[in-house]
């Protein structure tokens, strides 16, 4: 099937598009980057509604801690400039473009929202809907409309942005969203417990999990996917590997990580640099990324 690609620079042409497509029964297509287009079933339809013409930053309001942007702007260019003044995105968005054979940082804010896809963080912070304050877009029938705002407080509209969380651009054709920020942990460390069997590896867990140490990520990777990471102190287990992150400030971090480690039983404690690569491989799911040749182990060092 041949598609023709529509490309607004405009929340107005994009509302113009979908009044032809809606006049001539013609259903679109609404892509950002297209980085996520291998989740669920394939789409086939004649027109692609391109969205990364609406790109670039409205406002940033660090004090305040809420970014606007347009939908097809990269998340390439939003991370970098919130990491600048130590803040995040705390759902954790993940890239999911190396899974389906893409380069990485080809997502766009749009895309994320629209997808509703959050990291490990999740247990903690929530997921990209509990972040989602504003949105501008265009409906069904092609008129532009507005939900939500800048701040919570403001809750007219309040439901609409949440429910475009996950609604795969199904809903709305959104053109702009205001998301709300948080300051980055100070720092991170990891638990690692080395060969534990599921069972084992679920009691841990649950009890990290259930304790009072404020734990924001959680996982056990089989033997096979340990044996994928880039992280030489997870990938040199052996054998599975089960993992528990604590971030925060300083101090904090260090007295939980300790208390935790008694408790657990853990085999180590992974550094922050070894602990932002480990869970950067998570969040991404970078272990059934396509790898014809894994790379050598540079990160990290060896389980003592």
């Amino acid at each position: 099937m041949t598609v023709t690609t529509v490309k607004p620079d405009s929340a107005a042409q994009a509302a113009d598009a979908v009044r032809w497509a809606l006049s001539e029964g013609t259903p679109l297509d609404v892509a950002g980057s297209g980085s996520k287009r291998g989740l669920g079933r394939p789409i086939q339809t004649a027109y692609t509604l391109d969205l990364s013409g609406l790109s670039g930053v409205v406002a940033y309001e660090a004090e305040e801690l809420v970014l606007t942007a347009k939908a097809g702007t990269p998340m390439a260019e939003i991370l970098p400039m919130l990491a600048e003044r130590r803040q995040q995105l705390a759902f954790e968005p993940q890239d999911l473009g190396p899974l389906f054979g893409r380069p990485e940082g080809q997502g766009t804010l749009g895309g994320v929202v629209a997808s509703g896809l959050a990291g490990p963080r999740r247990i903690s912070a929530g997921s990209a809907r509990d972040h989602t304050l504003g949105i501008e877009g265009v409906n069904g029938r092609g008129d532009l409309y507005k939900g939500g705002g800048k701040v919570v407080k403001n809750v007219t509209g309040y439901d609409v942005p949440k429910l475009m969380a996950g609604s795969f651009g199904t809903l709305t054709v959104l053109t702009e969203l205001t998301v709300k920020v948080l300051p980055a942990p100070e720092d991170v460390r990891t638990l690692l417990l080395a060969g534990r069997e599921d069972a084992g590896a679920v009691a841990a867990l649950t009890a990290a999990l259930q304790s009072p140490y404020d734990v924001s990520g959680a996982v056990h990777l089989p033997a096979a996917v340990a044996a994928r990471s880039h992280v030489r102190a997870v990938a040199a287990v052996g054998g599975a590997v089960t993992l528990v992150r604590v971030e925060g400030f300083g101090p904090s971090v260090t007295a939980r990580v300790a208390a935790l480690k008694e408790e657990l039983g853990a085999d180590a404690v992974l550094d922050r640099d070894e602990s932002r690569a480990v869970w950067k491989e998570i969040r991404d799911v970078a272990y059934f990324c396509p790898l014809p040749n894994p790379p050598p182990l540079t990160q990290g060092r060896e389980l003592d």
